[in-house]
């Protein structure tokens, strides 16, 4: 949904800065491990306090390393599997902290049907990215849905930061949470369901 306009974007703007950065030396994976640990630190530090204007800008900015080390990558030739198997994993420890610690908020705070809603996204993001590993380890494509790991992050984000702007609009983290749960609810049925057409027609080819 919107991942393909953002990917292009933040290419753009960011290609000269990873142009430098492989210059001088610095790896990819070493970007993606500061990244991710940077997100985890601060989603501990500032989500748990339900500080969330300042966590969604911190971890807005440090989410942006996740285009950066691919780019690092090609202008250095130093792409590899491990650095993409490594970028994977660390996806999943950074969404898991965004929505972990979203939901220990509301675990303190009583709130259950959002601790719900924030548990319901980190299980349903994991899936979405799991149904793809296992499709693309099966030889088949699944990159399909509309809720991809950027629009998850996307919606996520902005409905939590504005809940903490200054605006305070206290209603819009549930909308957001429980928006994405449907999303990727109906992601989750959008990737089976490719695997499966691909599947059935792999199995007429070979009959």
């Amino acid at each position: 949904m919107f991942t393909a306009f953002f990917r292009v974007l933040f290419v753009r703007l960011l290609t000269p800065f990873g142009s430098w950065l492989a210059r001088v030396g610095v790896t990819p994976n070493l970007i993606t491990v500061v990244g991710t640990l940077g997100t985890i630190t601060c989603s501990v530090v500032f989500f748990t306090r339900g500080w969330w204007m300042t966590g969604t800008l911190t971890i807005w900015a440090l989410t942006m390393f996740d285009a950066l080390d691919g780019l690092v990558a090609r202008a250095g030739g130093t792409a590899s599997k491990f650095g993409a198997v490594l970028d994977s994993t660390c996806d999943r420890f950074a969404d898991a902290a965004v929505f972990g610690t979203i939901g220990w908020y509301f675990a303190l705070h009583g709130q259950r049907w959002m601790l719900l809603g924030a548990l319901l996204c980190l299980v349903l993001g994991s899936v979405t990215s799991y149904i793809r590993a296992r499709a693309e380890a099966a030889r088949f494509t699944c990159s399909v849905g509309i809720a991809e790991r950027t629009d998850r992050l996307i919606i996520v984000l902005v409905g939590t930061g504005l809940t903490g702007s200054p605006f305070h609009w206290p209603y819009l983290q549930a909308i957001a949470l429980w928006l994405l749960v449907a999303a990727s609810t109906i992601t989750v049925g959008q990737r089976i369901a490719t695997v499966y057409r691909q599947s059935k027609a792999l199995q007429a080819a070979e009959a």
